[in-house]
């Protein structure tokens, strides 16, 4: 029972690489056609902060020289529980700055929900709202891009997450790495194949009249894959936007690192407990490969787990028990498909670095240990199952000050 059981699970998650794996493939070829629109869309630009003194002030700066008509967007920056000069830097700039004070009800989750409230009653109502986190920085076209999309009937929008500070630290660089494997074979290519792409919890855009009709409601550790799923259920599908760029600060430690996957591990958990069979039953009534897809990488969180355990399971059996005497698919295969496995999935890394033109020298240099950073997925992803009902928001502090025009000439 146990074998079969466990040739089973592997089997499973086997196809799933395999389905993952020629998905990928859809996101080598970028469309190059595109219809321009008008600038006519107004938005609410919102920032999320919490105690970010040291990098609010180049996000305010950056965001008043976006190349976009100046009376069709206003910056509100939400001031979640700061406790520093965070909200006096917005107003030096100009902007607005929307302080909240909730001990209770911590997070970005609820700062948003609180900010939507807010905005809904102010004497102007904008198209769309766009998020920005406050260590981010944004590319000038981010505006017109979401401007063309939303004219083009989209509803809700996701801008490419770019690395800021890849070359800071070995951990800068994996993230690097891991967005633009994203970016290309994960998000392009389920936007080329029409399918539901994820949001990714910055440089985000949503129709106004959607947010007021299905509410925010998105207040776990994750909020971004739990509005993707929302929308999702009620046949919004988000869509990608390759080329409007948000620059995103990653963490240099490998503890704040840990620290900050703990927690959207923790609340992957809680969105695919929440969402996953609802999701697949709805694939299989309406037949939608699109739906099925998004429940799927809901269920991701779990592949991972699974996937951990089986391998330690194998490791224990042959190191301490002298096996193997469980079963695997390994046994049925010769040696060089497993190689071949392995080769495929570093290919996709490096493919995906290749597309996107990376030309940051310390960033190949830091290729050596990026496996030490996929491996360290298992551990996190495995306590953080024994911890999902742990709701408590961590902030990442954020200390990298950098200008737009400085992030994009090190891309060259």
């Amino acid at each position: 029972m146990l074998d079969a059981i466990f040739v089973t699970m592997q089997v499973i998650l086997a196809l799933l690489a395999v389905y993952q794996f020629t998905f990928s493939l859809f996101g080598l070829i970028k469309k190059k056609k595109k219809k321009h629109y008008p600038a006519t869309k107004s938005f609410a630009v919102l920032v999320a902060a919490h105690n970010e003194e040291q990098v609010i002030g180049a996000l305010m700066e950056n965001l008043k020289q976006l190349d976009y008509p100046k009376d069709l967007y206003d910056v509100f920056v939400i001031c979640d529980n700061c406790t520093d000069g965070t909200a006096q830097i917005v107003r030096e700039h100009g902007l607005n700055a929307c302080v909240r004070t909730n001990a209770d009800l911590r997070g970005k989750g609820y700062a948003i929900e609180w900010m939507l409230k807010y905005l809904w009653k102010l004497p102007r109502q904008y198209d769309a709202v766009v998020m920005f986190d406050a260590d981010n920085l944004v590319d000038r076209n981010f505006l017109l891009e979401m401007n063309d999309d939303l004219n083009n009937g989209s509803r809700v929008i996701q801008g490419y997450i770019d690395t800021k500070n890849p070359e800071d630290s070995w951990i800068t660089a994996a993230y690097g790495v891991s967005y633009w494997y994203i970016n290309r074979l994960w998000q392009l290519s389920r936007h080329n194949l029409n399918m539901a792409n994820f949001l990714g919890g910055t440089g985000m855009c949503f129709e106004t009249n959607l947010l007021k009709e299905i509410g925010w409601g998105a207040t776990s550790l994750v909020e971004d894959l739990e509005f993707t799923m929302r929308s999702v259920q009620r046949n919004v599908y988000p869509v990608f936007n390759y080329d409007a760029k948000v620059f995103d600060e990653k963490p240099l430690t490998f503890k704040a690192s840990a620290r900050q996957r703990l927690r959207w591990m923790q609340g992957h958990f809680t969105v695919a407990r929440r969402y996953f069979f609802p999701l697949l039953w709805q694939s299989i009534k309406e037949r939608s490969l699109v739906k099925f897809d998004l429940a799927i990488y809901g269920a991701n969180v779990y592949v991972v787990l699974l996937t951990f355990l089986m391998t330690a399971v194998m490791w224990v059996d042959m190191a301490i028990f002298n096996g193997p005497h469980i079963a695997n698919i390994y046994g049925y295969f010769p040696l060089w498909v497993g190689f071949v496995a392995i080769g495929l999935n570093i290919l996709t890394f490096l493919l995906s670095m290749a597309l996107e033109k990376v030309t940051f020298a310390k960033v190949y240099l830091y290729l050596i240990l990026f496996p030490i950073y996929l491996l360290s997925w298992y551990p996190i992803t495995f306590y953080a199952f024994f911890t999902q009902n742990n709701k408590q928001w961590s902030h990442t502090q954020h200390t990298r000050v950098v200008r737009l025009d400085e992030v994009q000439s090190k891309q060259g």
